[in-house]
């Protein structure tokens, strides 16, 4: 199958800004959503609602992180920069302040190591283990610096009272992966106070070795 023109690519984060933004699962002008090309990224710009993303104007950046043209991109660029150089395999990531995981990243009592418990098999094949970033105001960049030392081995993670940064091998799996964790982020909300059936060490491990989550 040919390679995606890059305007193809523009249309694509564009429909899936729109359907993000219409199922609620972002709000404001909050999000943004990046895609690597051939020369570098197309990147949503900052202060656009993800439900009004125009082809034309999204960020194109350089291999180094220069706009090249468009609008000024998202304030958050970096966190896609350090998912890109950390994880060479990845050609999409997606950063969301989607409700439920944004809920599950301000409990107090979670493991920092993996937010979330393993409720069911697709969550353990799309997302897998779940770090959680300690906090930092939006645009600090020395959360670059807290998300670096984890990409490597994770390609999701929790930014605390904040939302998901997730990485994909293309834009679909990226979204595919953000959208399985917020809805295990609202599930896990739903069963708190009840007795929950997670899945045990031996499924979970079943699952890595069959799909290499």
């Amino acid at each position: 199958m040919p390679a995606l023109t890059e305007a193809k690519i523009r249309e694509a984060i564009c429909r899936l800004g729109a359907s993000i933004f219409e199922r609620g699962l972002t709000f404001g002008s909050s999000g943004n959503i990046s895609q690597r090309v051939e020369d570098g990224w197309l990147m949503t710009p900052t202060n656009v609602s993800l439900g009004e993303l125009d082809p034309a104007r999204l960020s194109k950046l350089d291999a180094d992180g220069h706009l090249l043209s468009g609008d000024k991109p998202t304030k958050e660029g970096f966190l896609h920069r350090i998912m890109y150089e950390g994880r060479p395999d990845a050609g999409a990531v997606v950063h969301l302040h989607s409700t439920h995981s944004v809920a599950v990243s301000c409990l107090a009592d979670v493991d920092p190591a993996d937010v979330l418990p393993p409720i069911t098999a697709y969550y353990v094949m799309r997302v897998g283990r779940l770090p959680l970033v300690p906090y930092f105001p939006p645009g600090d960049t020395r959360l670059a610096e807290a998300v670096r030392p984890l990409v490597g081995k994770h390609h999701a993670v929790l930014l605390a009272n904040h939302g998901p940064v997730v990485a994909g091998t293309s834009l679909a799996a990226a979204s595919a992966a953000i959208e399985e964790l917020e809805e295990t982020a609202r599930l896990h909300l739903l069963l708190q106070g009840h007795r929950v059936r997670h899945l045990t060490p031996e499924q979970v491990g079943e699952l890595r070795a069959r799909f290499g989550s």
